[in-house]
């Protein structure tokens, strides 16, 4: 994804912790949910891929509740990595590498994973953008892997609460290109890409988690 500096302040917030840490109160609040979902519906065994890492607090809750799983974090912003390596003390974490899932060929490139996973991106890059990723995603998964994806989605092109609504105008004045996406297009986009998404899953705050498999 090219870096986009003028998003709202409230897309990525991030406060110092201890040492290189940062802390987002956003990924602190949804790390174990969503880890909880990934541990029951995910591979419990193989080689795992989290694209914008962020914080790195997500992968250290999601290497937790997969503990056979090898995880590769990534994040654009290389300023992120340090925080992400002091975070990922547990022994199935790679040290961060740098990844744009906006940009073809990457695919072929991080491939053979079993599980890829992206928390709060999609709403903050473009209807293009998007498509690239997840046809790179699939180029990227194994035969029966998966590929979860969190976030904040527009239902039947409607935002569903008086918070999203503010943060998703926040979002297309800051870039008229990226804001929300709607769940039904979302699912539409994978299946075009190869891939066979399920019924969304409800989650707190209103966000949804889509579980999208590569065919056999």
């Amino acid at each position: 994804m090219p870096f986009r500096n003028q998003l709202p302040a409230a897309a990525s917030i991030a406060e110092p912790d201890t040492g290189a840490r940062l802390n987002s109160p956003s990924a602190q609040r949804n790390a174990a949910l969503i880890a909880e979902v990934l541990a029951v519906h995910g591979p419990h065994e193989g080689r795992a891929l989290e694209i914008a890492s962020g914080t790195g607090q997500h992968v250290v809750a999601f290497a937790a509740a997969l503990p056979h799983i090898t995880w590769q974090p990534s994040e654009i912003d290389a300023a992120r990595h340090a925080s992400i390596d002091a975070w990922a003390e547990a022994p199935n974490i790679r040290r961060a590498i740098t990844l744009d899932a906006t940009t073809p060929g990457w695919g072929a490139r991080h491939g053979r994973r079993d599980l890829i996973v992206l928390v709060n991106l999609l709403h903050l890059i473009s209807e293009s953008e998007a498509h690239i990723l997840l046809h790179e995603v699939s180029e990227a998964l194994v035969p029966g892997g998966l590929f979860a994806v969190y976030g904040p989605f527009l239902r039947d092109g409607r935002t569903v609460s008086e918070a999203d609504a503010s943060f998703d105008a926040s979002l297309r004045a800051s870039d008229p290109e990226i804001g929300y996406k709607d769940a039904k297009d979302v699912a539409s986009w994978m299946r075009a890409a190869g891939l066979r998404p399920q019924p969304p899953l409800p989650m707190p705050a209103n966000n949804l988690m889509f579980l999208a498999h590569h065919p056999l």
